[in-house]
């Protein structure tokens, strides 16, 4: 019989933390934490099972569930002494999400659940404090009317506005019972104004009434944005955990916080957190009042910091931090509540962090003996690389201050200032660098947050939406930035005289909290300390190499910087449009001889062989895979009449005959066309001149330097064995021709580009003319899928948040269709010639699963862009480490 409601706390845990698949991480660690002996109000349940049933079955509950809630909720009653809807002495209960992996704030909460016209005079007198009652009415009023019923957030923030005006007050905290309860009719009209009906005063109404609200957020459109942007499947669902209330909105000796063990933002060994007296649930982290400090050496002058205010629950949650850091062995995200200066634990989980703290954090705890370095290996995640891969602000540029607020997730941005998320996420579809500006962030911001190089807030602290969330993203921010003024229908903000408008330039440091009027100038990375020690562990468990997408030199000592372990993928045919060699390229087009083809084409000799002699200078003997010319000819045309005529004035040649070859040369899907290895059969002078260029290079470095560089000669495009025979022998022939000329003979390869499916599924065949294959995954996926990578933009956003794919596959490999082609060419590949070297080229050569993909198929290395190389690295090691595949020669 399945079990679809587990108890935690009070001495009864039916849950572990290895159960978040079941209970999520918000119930499995609840349950733990219970279990460990920290103090935890009792609570259950509800599993993420319930939540998969429930949209399988037309949002219908499994038939014992009604039965087994009952059960768990007659527990939480004995624990605590209260009844669920008594008059005199009501339970309360808070309703909350829980996936197995943390979605902050993206799916819904209520608290006080249990309060009516009836119970809040019980709680009024239970308590003594008729303030705090009212106050917690007007709190579940106002949740549950947002979250269950649909009300609009803002019309409850108007009721309360209008009576702190009329009562001459700022903050919430200056409001008596009196004005609470008469925010709370106020909401009550409201609501039933615009719902057509009462509040409901049953409580077991508003509970399942609640439980139905969170299983539907898990499908509202922020919940579904954020599983889009962090890879999270739709099927797996959140469970919903009931838990009885504690009360940080008792009085003065209550409070609500929320603290890391560690900083999330550098990653230093140091308590770290906020947290607010006389206040209860999301007050920290909406921005609504200015939360204080939780240490005393973190305060500023004015602030009144935890550590002096509630020292008791200070030391006890000092202690609390301790235990649970030895006990999960990672830097811990807690929420608490202190009620009458009493500690309760309502939430620990791993918390987000930026990726310099994640290397720190990962590099320190393997250092203190929490972890090995192995595990450290796998506690950065590959893709945060990206936030320290990139420039950060030049201190020596000078630079004019708009304003300063909090350093909530470090890192530079600049970009043009928007105001709304839905322009953020336009403008930057169109390539803009912009800057997301809130007053404060919510949920429903999630989009263009994502789509922003920097977000900047006028309200919140560290711990608020904003910086929470953009920790996540490593996206750089600056909240409560409280001098700056933001005018939404003005489309402005203001600070210190200025005025900055829309679409005018700020620039952002998210590691100081300064706000800066234009552009700032940026300088690279340092890439030492920390992430040169866990890049060092990393390249010690992996077994596949990482090599560079590069053909200019600037790219290629990129890569170096980087750790990248040779050249996968040169594209030959960028290095044709420099201005200098363009015209040699065009002459050699449109030239209708051979002759005039080679004429040309020497032109072109010296301009390839300087390419190579750079690149292979850098590479210093490390291996450098050259793809021969791919593209089809008129992509190095001009289009336009004028430009046509133009350049048959400058090659002499008349502007009707230079029409009519541009017109022979056109394709109507050049994709499929006179391209790739098909070009070296027609055209063998191009091969050729290029096979000369590359081997002359190679000899002069070797003489040069005493380290003979290894070209990987790649012949692209190749569909059946005979094209590879007829290219490969043509580049033999002018390698032994370049040998006897120099009297120098080095090692090289020749291999081909598995990016077609007839290529793939015969790859026995092409395996016995070729010396490697590497897999150029962007063609093998457009030609797989029948998709053009430059059109399916406009439709796959659309496939992938209908779930029609569960990823875009040309940013993540498809593993049923397009890997399954690599993995049958590797197979059939290493058949015919053991020991043949496979490669990845594509721009998949750098995404954290694809590598993993790789790893499982057996590539002997991947190839990315060269700011990806050290996200390959990573992955590479975590890949190795989840399949069991280290190198043992490290």
């Amino acid at each position: 019989m399945t079990q679809w409601v587990y108890s935690f706390g009070a001495g009864h845990n039916e849950g572990r933390a290895d159960m978040r698949n079941l209970l999520g991480g918000k119930g499995a660690n609840l349950a733990e934490m219970a279990s460990i002996g920290l103090p935890v109000p009792p609570g259950f349940t509800i599993t993420t099972e319930v939540c998969t049933h429930f949209y399988a079955n037309g949002k219908q509950y499994p038939a014992a569930l009604k039965a087994d809630v009952k059960t768990a909720l007659a527990r939480v009653e004995e624990a605590v002494g209260l009844k669920f809807g008594d008059a005199t002495k009501p339970l309360l209960v808070s309703v909350r999400s829980g996936a197995r992996v943390s979605m902050p704030g993206m799916m819904d909460t209520v608290l006080n659940l249990g309060l009516n016209d009836t119970t809040v005079e019980g709680l009024s007198a239970a308590s003594g404090d008729a303030r705090f009652a009212w106050d917690s009415y007007r709190r579940f009023i106002q949740m549950y009317g947002s979250v269950v019923l649909g009300v609009d957030h803002h019309r409850f923030e108007e009721i309360i506005e209008e009576v702190k005006l009329s009562r001459g007050v700022v903050e919430d905290t200056a409001l008596t019972a009196a004005d609470w309860r008469e925010v709370t009719q106020g909401y009550q009209e409201m609501v039933a104004d615009v719902t057509g009906a009462p509040f409901p005063q049953e409580p077991e109404a508003q509970l399942w009434g609640a439980i139905g609200a969170v299983f539907e957020s898990w499908m509202n459109q922020r919940a579904i944005t954020y599983r889009r942007l962090n890879d999270i499947p739709a099927e797996w669902g959140t469970a919903v955990n009931v838990q009885a209330m504690v009360f940080g909105n008792m009085g003065e000796d209550c409070a609500t916080g929320v603290c890391f063990t560690r900083d999330p933002s550098t990653g230093e060994d140091i308590f770290y957190g906020e947290y607010l007296v006389n206040a209860q649930g999301e007050d920290v982290v909406a921005g609504i009042r200015t939360p204080q400090p939780m240490s005393a050496a973190r305060a500023k002058p004015g602030e009144k910091p935890m550590e002096e205010v509630m020292p008791e629950a200070y030391a006890e949650l000092v202690r609390v931090r301790e235990v649970l850091e030895k006990h999960y062995k990672d830097m811990q995200d807690i929420e608490f509540t202190v009620q009458q200066n009493k500690l309760y634990m309502l939430q620990t989980r791993n918390g987000k962090r930026t990726a310099a703290a994640s290397l720190k954090i990962a590099v320190d705890m393997a250092r203190e003996g929490l972890i090995d370095e192995r595990e450290a290996v796998t506690r950065v995640h590959p893709a945060s690389l990206d936030q320290l891969l990139h420039p950060t602000l030049d201190p020596k540029a000078p630079r004019k201050t708009l304003s300063k607020g909090l350093p909530a997730s470090p890192g530079a941005a600049c970009g043009a200032v928007v105001f709304s998320a839905d322009e953020a996420e336009a403008r930057a579809q169109k390539g803009e660098s912009v800057i997301l500006v809130r007053i404060e962030t919510s949920p429903e911001d999630i989009h263009g947050m994502h789509a922003a190089r920097g977000i900047l807030t006028t309200r919140g602290g560290m711990t608020s939406h904003a910086a929470v969330v953009a920790r996540g993203m490593g996206r750089p921010c600056v909240a409560g930035a409280g001098s700056i003024t933001v005018d939404y229908a003005a489309q402005a903000l203001m600070a210190g005289g200025n005025i900055i408008r829309a679409g005018e330039t700020i620039t952002l440091d998210g590691a100081t909290g300064e706000v800066f009027i234009g552009a700032v100038p940026m300088i690279e990375p340092q890439l030492s300390g920390d992430f040169a020690t866990l890049m060092e562990w990393a390249d010690g468990v992996r077994r596949m190499r990482v090599r560079a997408n590069a053909e200019t030199p600037l790219d290629a000592e990129t890569a170096r910087k980087f750790g990248a372990e040779g050249i996968g993928l040169c594209r030959t045919e960028h290095m044709f449009f420099d201005p200098e060699r363009i015209g040699a390229v065009r002459q050699m087009i449109v030239s209708e001889t051979e002759g005039g083809r080679r004429t040309a084409l020497a032109k072109l000799l010296p301009f390839q062989r300087d390419d190579f002699t750079a690149l292979f200078r850098i590479m210093a003997g490390l291996p450098v895979t050259i793809r021969l010319l791919d593209p089809p000819l008129h992509e190095f045309l001009p289009h336009g009449d004028e430009e046509i005529a133009e350049l048959a004035a400058s090659l002499g040649v008349d502007a009707l005959s230079m029409q009519r070859r541009a017109s022979d040369l056109a394709e109507a899907n050049p994709m499929l066309g006179h391209r790739g290895c098909r070009l070296g059969i027609t055209f063998p002078e191009i091969y050729e001149m290029q096979a000369r260029a590359i081997f002359e290079a190679a000899v002069a470095v070797a003489k040069e330097t005493g380290k003979a560089p290894v070209p990987e000669i790649m012949i692209p495009l190749v569909m059946v064995k005979k094209e590879l025979e007829i290219t490969r022998a043509q580049v033999e022939k002018v390698a032994q021709e370049v040998f006897s000329e120099t009297g120098t003979t080095i090692e090289y390869m020749i291999g081909t580009m598995i990016e077609l499916p007839r290529a793939a599924l015969t790859a026995d065949k092409i395996a016995e003319s070729a010396d490697f294959f590497s897999f150029g995954t962007n063609d093998l996926t457009q030609t797989t899928f029948g998709l053009s990578r430059d059109d399916a933009g406009k439709f796959l956003p659309h496939y992938v948040e209908r779930n029609i794919l569960p990823k875009d596959p040309f940013v993540s490999i498809d593993p049923e269709g397009v890997g399954a082609l690599v993995e049958i060419a590797s197979e059939k590949g290493r058949g015919v010639k053991n020991g043949l070297k496979l490669g990845i080229c594509g721009e998949h050569g750098g995404d954290p699963a694809s590598v993993q993909f790789c790893e499982t198929v057996g590539l002997d290395y991947v190839s990315c862009s060269p700011y990806r190389v050290p996200v390959a690295r990573l992955a590479a090691a975590q890949a190795a480490l989840s399949s069991g595949t280290m190198d043992r020669n490290a």
